[in-house]
C-alpha cells in the first residue's frame, strides 16, 4: 500500500487541498510532500545457504512549508493507516506554519517556479524469495557463495499545493555475491535489473566459477611500480564514483575544490574518447529532485575529453546565478554514464598482453583531492597477465594514481560493452543511483605497496 500511487494521492488531497498556483508567494505559503518508500525482500547467503530473510516495507514523507526566503521541513514515517497518516501530516503542516515566520531569511533558498508533473511506473518481473533461494541451491551447490539479494518496488514522489505532481516507482532487484576460494581470494559478481531470469543467474555463476579455478594458482606479489592495466567495468565504476565526490559539482568547481580543477582551468584534457554524462533517462533515478525541479534526460559533463557541464543544485543556482538542472544538494551524479569505446571484451587480454587484470577495487579515497589523485586497494579476482594469458592471481596491492592522467594520456582504449551497475547501498533504504561504464585499458598504473 505504501508504494502505491493511490495512497500518496489520497494523502496529497487531504494535506495539500486544492491546487493554487499562488502558493509560494508572499501571501500564500508553499507546502510540499516528498515521499521515499520501498517494499523490499532481503536475502543473505553464506556457503550457498540462506542465512537470513527479511521483508521491509517503509515510507517516509518530508513535509516542507516555505514562504518567501524562509522554509522549514520535518520528516515523518507513514504507518499505512490513511486517517492516522493524514492527521500526522496535517499536524506537521500546522507546526511548520508557526515555525517559518521565526526563521531568518535564507539567501540561497530557491523553489521551482514551473508547475510540472511526471509519472514513471516500471513494472518489473521480480522473483519471489523462494525462487532466489531455489536458484542458489540449484546452481551454486558446489561452490561457496556469499551474497546479498535485495528486490522490490522503490518509490520517490513529490507534490505541492500549487499542483505539482511527480511519481516515480520502479521494480528492481540486485544480487551482489562472491564465490569464495580461500583467504582473501574470491570472485565478486553482481546480477541486477528489472527482469529476473534464473538462466542468467546460472550463467553468471558459471563464469565466476571459472575464475575461482584461476585463484587456486600460486599468487603473485608485485614490486611497487607502474604497470599496464585493464580495469573491468566494476573497477571503473569505483573510480568514477570517487570522481563523483565533488568532481562535477558546480559549487566545488566555483570554489576551487573539485578534483577536476586542472581540467576546468585548461591545464589538462582527458582522452578524446571520454564522454561522461548524467544520463537520468537511462538510469533508475527519478526525473525530478527532492525540491521539485525537473531533471533533463541527459546532462553532458565531459565531451571529447573536455569539460562541458556541471551538476547544479537549487542552492548553487541561487548563489552563482545559473539555472538549476535537478542535482541533489551534494551535486553528486545519480546516473553517471561513460560512453563505450571500441575494444571488444573477447580481445581484452590480447590487448593488455602483459600487465594487471583488475576486476574490483575498494577503500578508495582521494590522496590529493585538488590534483585528482586517488588511492585504494586491489580486491577480489585480480590477476597477472603475460602474453595475453592469465598466469596468476595477485596478492592485494595499494595503488595511488592521478585520475586525470588515467582518463587522459594514460588511457589506451575503452571497452565496447558498457555495463549498468546500480548502487547497492541499503543504509536506511535502497538506493536508485547507478554507474554505467565500459572497462578501460590504461598504461603506467601506479602500485605503491
Amino acid at each position: 500500500m505504501l508504494t502505491e500511487q493511490a495512497y500518496f494521492e489520497d494523502l496529497c488531497s487531504a494535506v495539500l487541498g486544492p491546487a493554487d498556483a499562488r502558493a509560494g508567494t508572499a501571501r500564500l505559503p508553499r507546502i510540499s510532500l516528498a515521499l521515499s518508500a520501498e517494499s523490499s525482500d532481503f536475502l543473505r547467503f553464506n556457503q550457498s545457504r540462506l542465512r537470513q530473510a527479511t521483508q521491509v516495507e517503509q515510507a517516509h514523507v518530508a513535509v516542507t512549508v516555505a514562504q518567501g526566503q524562509r522554509a522549514a521541513q520535518a520528516t515523518h514515517t507513514l504507518s499505512g493507516d490513511l486517517a492516522r497518516d493524514t492527521a500526522m501530516l496535517q499536524a506537521a503542516v500546522r507546526t511548520l506554519h508557526e515555525v517559518v515566520p521565526l526563521l531568518p531569511e535564507d539567501p540561497h533558498l530557491l523553489q521551482p517556479e514551473a508547475i510540472t508533473s511526471s509519472t514513471r511506473n516500471d513494472r518489473g518481473s521480480l522473483p519471489a524469495p523462494a525462487q532466489v533461494i531455489d536458484a542458489v541451491r540449484a546452481h551454486a551447490a558446489n561452490v561457496d557463495l556469499v551474497g546479498f539479494y535485495a528486490g522490490g518496488p522503490v518509490v520517490r514522489a513529490l507534490a505541492d499545493n500549487r499542483g505539482q505532481r511527480h511519481w516515480h516507482r520502479v521494480e528492481t532487484f540486485s544480487f551482489d555475491w562472491c564465490l569464495y576460494h580461500a583467504a582473501d581470494k574470491a570472485v565478486k559478481t553482481a546480477y541486477a535489473g528489472t527482469q529476473w531470469h534464473t538462466a542468467d543467474l546460472a550463467r553468471h555463476i558459471d563464469a565466476a566459477s571459472e575464475q575461482v579455478a584461476l585463484l587456486a594458482r600460486p599468487a603473485r606479489s608485485l614490486a611497487p611500480g607502474r604497470y599496464r592495466a585493464w580495469f573491468a567495468p566494476a573497477a571503473m565504476a569505483e573510480l568514477l564514483s570517487t570522481l563523483g565526490w565533488g568532481g562535477f559539482s558546480l559549487k566545488e568547481q566555483r570554489t576551487g575544490t573539485s578534483p577536476l580543477m586542472r581540467l576546468l582551468r585548461g591545464q589538462q584534457t582527458l582522452h578524446a574518447s571520454v564522454h561522461l554524462s548524467e544520463d537520468s533517462a537511462q538510469g533508475g533515478a527519478p526525473a525530478f529532485s527532492g525540491e521539485g525541479f525537473s531533471r533533463p534526460a541527459c546532462v553532458p559533463l565531459i565531451a571529447a575529453g573536455r569539460h562541458v557541464g556541471s551538476l547544479v543544485s537549487p542552492r548553487s543556482a541561487r548563489e552563482f546565478d545559473v539555472a538549476p538542472n535537478g542535482a541533489d544538494a551534494a551535486e553528486s551524479p545519480q546516473a553517471l554514464r561513460l560512453a563505450p569505446g571500441s575494444l571488444p571484451e573477447a580481445e581484452v587480454l590480447a590487448a593488455l598482453d602483459t600487465g594487471l587484470y583488475l576486476s574490483n577495487l575498494h577503500y578508495l579515497n582521494f590522496s590529493d583531492r585538488l590534483a585528482g589523485r586517488v588511492t585504494g586497494m586491489t580486491r577480489f579476482a585480480c590477476f597477472w597477465v603475460e602474453g595475453g594469458r592469465i598466469v596468476a592471481p595477485l596478492n592485494v596491492m595499494r595503488f595511488d594514481d592521478d585520475l586525470l592522467r588515467l582518463l587522459g594520456p594514460g588511457l589506451e582504449a575503452l571497452g565496447r560493452e558498457a555495463v549498468f551497475q546500480p548502487h547497492t547501498d541499503t543504509y536506511g533504504s535502497r538506493q536508485l543511483g547507478s554507474v554505467t561504464t565500459p572497462g578501460a585499458l590504461v598504461s603506467d598504473f601506479a602500485l605503491t605497496l
